[in-house]
């Protein structure tokens, strides 16, 4: 099985994000733990290190974070056949498509994230982590 999680829900767990953090964490916990292949798109890699650069005044500590989330995730490219799938999705969110469209050319099951509305419409079903746990 692959999954690919969403920005969010690595913020969560790397910036320990209340009330957010402790499902994510549990959910991120499952998936390894059941062998599951976690995904996270390339461009959100881009993403979470400014966050995390942001939140910790450092670009020393960001790139050790990133470092050990690169341990245990794979990091999927984003082609510009992805681009092009976006644009044609009817999501609200453009940022959303590509992940959708990402997840969909990678074979994932399911896109975990805490933002499951705007990922209405996407061909990869979206789930929550809590909801995640129970599977």
């Amino acid at each position: 099985m692959r999954i690919l999680i969403d920005t969010n829900v690595i913020l969560d767990i790397l910036q320990k994000r209340d009330p957010f953090f402790a499902d994510s964490y549990r959910a991120l916990r499952k998936a390894i733990e059941s062998d599951v292949e976690c995904l996270i798109s390339a461009t959100a890699a881009t993403d979470i290190f400014y966050m995390l650069r942001k939140a910790f005044g450092s670009a020393k500590q960001a790139r050790e974070q990133m470092e050990q989330l690169a341990q245990i995730v794979t990091f999927a490219d984003v082609q510009g056949m992805d681009i092009h799938t976006a644009l044609m999705r009817d999501m609200p969110d453009f940022e959303d498509a590509v992940v959708d469209a990402v997840a969909e050319r990678n074979g994932a099951s399911c896109i975990l994230t805490r933002n499951i509305k705007d990922f209405a419409g996407s061909a990869v079903p979206a789930i929550l982590p809590v909801d995640f746990q129970s599977k």
